[in-house]
């Protein structure tokens, strides 16, 4: 029922209910959870050399932990532990502070982005039922606010590994582009869209197409452009 008939809240606090708008459709409702599970479960048995080799380099390059964890809002915004590996080091200033993103991005970090290679442990969040294999990324809690109504639409089905918008232009798109298409998706999601993500989506990681390793340079927060907080630049 959380699917279709979900409570939700305004910036006031005030609890209000809103309607599904994906399709009602078997594969909507009960394949692609199936689908995207025996996927999961097949690229980490295939893929499995791999993740050890680049656990390892991660240990040894970035130091521990090698695995990041970050709160993210899933389907019907329920909150859960995204899972990847970690990219940047822990460097500090003088007085104890992380370092800008940019200083503690080291070489072997940006390749691993720009390889998509630091999202392979989100496999694990397939299987655990908090993600699939194509819909709307999981983006910060704190945007949670900050969404139109339609927009919040994209949080009626799981969040992707891939998804419309990163075949579209990926980050850079701007904000209202890259959430129209994340609705778009949910409102049309089927089998075979999900079959034209994942190809186009192979072919754009292979070329390595509109890869932003740092994403802070081409897309402001979304907090930043449509709060009212003062936000650097």
């Amino acid at each position: 029922m959380l699917g279709f008939l979900r409570k939700r809240q305004d910036r006031s606090g005030k609890v209000m209910m809103k309607k599904s708008v994906a399709p009602n459709t078997f594969y909507v409702k009960y394949g692609k959870r199936w689908l995207d599970a025996m996927l999961a479960l097949l690229a980490l048995f295939l893929l499995s050399p791999v993740v050890l080799l680049i656990a390892v380099s991660v240990r040894i390059q970035l130091g521990s932990p090698v695995i990041f964890c970050q709160e993210r809002p899933g389907k019907g915004g329920k909150i859960f532990k995204l899972y990847k590996f970690r990219s940047m080091t822990d460097k500090k200033d003088k007085r104890g502070n992380l370092l800008p993103d940019e200083a503690r991005l080291t070489a072997f970090g940006k390749w691993l982005r720009s390889t998509s290679l630091d999202e392979l442990p989100e496999l694990v969040n397939i299987l655990k039922g908090d993600m699939a294999v194509v819909g709307p990324r999981p983006l910060l809690i704190k945007y949670l606010p900050y969404y139109s109504e339609k927009e919040r639409h994209r949080h009626d089905i799981r969040p992707g590994l891939t998804g419309l918008a990163q075949i579209s232009g990926r980050n850079y798109l701007n904000w209202d582009k890259r959430l129209a298409l994340d609705v778009k998706y949910v409102e049309n999601c089927s089998f075979f869209m999900d079959v034209k993500i994942v190809l186009k989506t192979v072919r754009r990681v292979i070329k390595r197409t509109d890869v932003a390793v740092d994403t802070s340079r081409v897309l402001k927060d979304l907090d930043c452009l449509r709060g009212e907080e003062i936000c650097g630049n």
